[in-house]
């Protein structure tokens, strides 16, 4: 939709979508004036390439159900990109000229498969490409122009690719051999498959603390790798030279879980200090041990990049304004041309005491507005995910519509430190409601939340708290929109990407054979005679995470007992990268909420 007529027309919330977004920009090491990233521009997420030497920018992909997965080769030559169907997360890697030109398939000999990490050489030939299958388990494979694949590694369970030294001579992967895929251990490889060294952060013979790849060093002949740990109970990084073993811990007095990258010289780290649902950039000198504070705006930093010239662009936004792709030179990075994204309303923060400890709470509500109002209690996915002091535009759709939002950083959750993510263990998604009815109970009983009009809603993870909440809390909520849900657990484990059947291992404690208690305890499926409220549900029917057979026999037993429910299937994978979709699936949970909650 173009033309001041139809603009000025078009209410806030759909604005929100349609106004035109960016990623952060990648660049290439050896040619830093070759950017990639992505856009909403034509209507459908895609990958663009950006030349800041003449300022040309090209569309690089179009696909109908979109394409955000790219990454540009070191020499700038080179923009690869992944090609599912339909997104179905299954496929091969593609490759096009950076200046244009026809796609061709960039790693021939290799089957298609859903992706397991990806670095590239900086000869311009070889790959280090990680696969994923549930005949495979993972495996990673050298690939190089002319030559059939090499294979480098394979497992039964998960693992992917870390990242590729400097000079091509050293590759890093993460991997869970130990059957915990929740806490990766390391491996350092030469390109023949031969071991470097190894780092495990196990006690006892079991992986309780994770280790994670930030990267090599950017320089020739340099060793070091930059990981992140866990050994004090937060995410924090080191510098690990893998020739020698010396690890070198950082002084870092921060509360929260820090990651890092390096500058391009290797002198310095660029850091990201993530601490109740906010972010900040610091610049850590190596030599001197110097931490020094990058400004930003209050609110969240969802990715930044050092760049040659010593200056970090990093993209920004807080609930209240729309993101942006800004630098410390005071520069905006991009600016896309269209209509201006409306602003939204701050949060506030809520703490409110759980069964598990504090539990932070982000609240959204009309500007001026007083209770108790209808009330969204919107669940965040993952669940190794946090909702933070960030710009979303469907909460500020709940908003707009006169009602409080909801966010709960439950148990489970990432920057509240690694007891609080690793809680959920066993009493998968049961853990994580005693959570939300917590702060449900603040919200009513503060005044908030109108008890009589409350939404329990979420996508993916948030999707299958939504079920399981209506089934084993039925009293408490009085309408349900599960988008791309779990629904029935033990069917969603068969027919799931691998990837995903190693975590529910980790979570629940083995299969649906082995623990079959644990997997009905934690099943939407388990409930779904108790449900009492209208259920509205959207799935895509080529998703690989949440599968659609999983979804139909919940729905199913909806029908078997004239249960009220809804249910929207859509021509694509976990979610949709076209806008219009997305603004069509709002627009029918607003008209479900209205329809079974507000007065008509």
């Amino acid at each position: 939709m173009t033309g001041a007529k139809s603009e000025s027309s078009m209410p806030d919330w759909e604005k929100r979508f349609r106004a035109p977004r960016v990623s952060l920009p990648d660049w290439a090491e050896d040619a830093p004036d070759r950017s990639l990233f992505v856009s909403n521009a034509t209507g459908t997420y895609e990958l663009y390439a950006w030349d800041r030497a003449t300022g040309a920018q090209r569309q690089a992909t179009a696909r109908p159900n979109g394409t955000t997965d790219g990454l540009l080769s070191p020499d700038g030559a080179w923009i690869w990109w992944f090609d599912d169907k339909d997104g179905d997360e299954f496929g091969v890697w593609r490759r096009q000229p950076f200046t244009g030109g026809a796609d061709e398939e960039a790693t021939p000999g290799l089957a298609p498969s859903y992706p397991a990490g990806l670095a590239l050489a900086r000869d311009g030939r070889t790959a280090i490409v990680g696969r994923s299958t549930d005949e495979d388990g993972t495996t990673i494979h050298v690939a190089r122009e002319g030559e059939e694949p090499f294979e480098l590694y394979r497992h039964r369970e998960s693992a992917g690719v870390g990242d590729l030294s400097h000079d091509g001579s050293l590759i890093a992967i993460e991997h869970t051999e130990h059957g915990d895929a929740m806490h990766s251990a390391l491996r350092v490889l030469r390109p023949d498959g031969t071991t470097v060294t190894e780092l495990d952060d196990s006690k006892g013979g079991t992986q309780e603390l994770g280790l994670e790849v930030l990267g090599f060093a950017p320089v020739d002949g340099d060793t070091r790798l930059l990981i992140g740990h866990q050994r004090r109970g937060r995410w924090e990084p080191l510098v690990w030279d893998v020739a020698s073993g010396e690890e070198t811990e950082l002084a870092l007095d921060l509360p929260g879980d820090v990651s890092a990258d390096w500058y391009p010289d290797g002198a310095a780290l660029l850091i990201a200090h993530s601490f109740e649902a906010r972010s900040e950039l610091f610049r850590y000198d190596l030599a001197s041990r110097e931490l020094t504070s990058i400004p930003t705006p209050p609110g969240s930093v969802s990715g930044a990049t050092a760049r040659p010239d010593g200056s970090v662009e990093f993209l920004w936004s807080s609930a209240a304004e729309p993101p942006a792709v800004r630098s410390t030179t005071g520069r905006v990075v991009l600016d896309p041309p269209g209509m201006t994204c409306p602003p939204s309303v701050a949060v506030e923060d809520v703490w409110v005491t759980g069964p598990g400890g504090r539990i932070h709470a982000l609240i959204q509500k009309p500007a001026g507005a007083s209770g108790p109002l209808p009330t969204v209690f919107d669940l965040h996915g993952g669940p190794t995910w946090h909702d933070s002091d960030s710009f979303a535009a469907g909460p500020a759709a709940w908003v707009d519509h006169g009602y409080a939002v909801v966010r709960i950083n439950y148990r489970g959750s990432t920057g509240y430190g690694r007891a609080w993510t690793d809680a959920l263990k066993h009493r998968v998604g049961l853990i994580e409601l005693e959570d939300v009815a917590a702060v449900r109970d603040w919200a009513v009983s503060s005044g908030l939340a109108d008890p009589g009009r409350l939404v329990l809603t979420g996508g993916s993870w948030g999707g299958y708290l939504t079920l399981l909440g209506l089934g084993t809390q039925p009293d408490a909520w009085t309408v349900g929109i599960a988008v791309v849900p779990v629904a029935d657990y033990v069917t969603a484990y068969h027919d799931e990407m691998e990837a995903l059947k190693a975590m529910d291992r980790t979570l629940l404690g083995g299969t649906p054979e082995e623990v079959p208690d644990r997997f009905r305890a934690s099943s939407p499926l388990t409930y779904v005679d108790e449900v009492k409220a209208p259920v509205y549900i959207s799935a895509g029917v080529n998703d690989p995470r949440c599968p659609i057979r999983q979804i139909d026999n919940y729905v199913k037993r909806l029908e078997s007992r004239g249960a009220v429910h809804e249910v929207y299937r859509y021509d694509a994978g976990h979610g949709s990268l076209v806008v219009g979709e997305r603004i069509k699936q709002v627009r029918l949970e607003l008209d479900f909420a209205k329809r079974h909650l507000l007065p008509q």
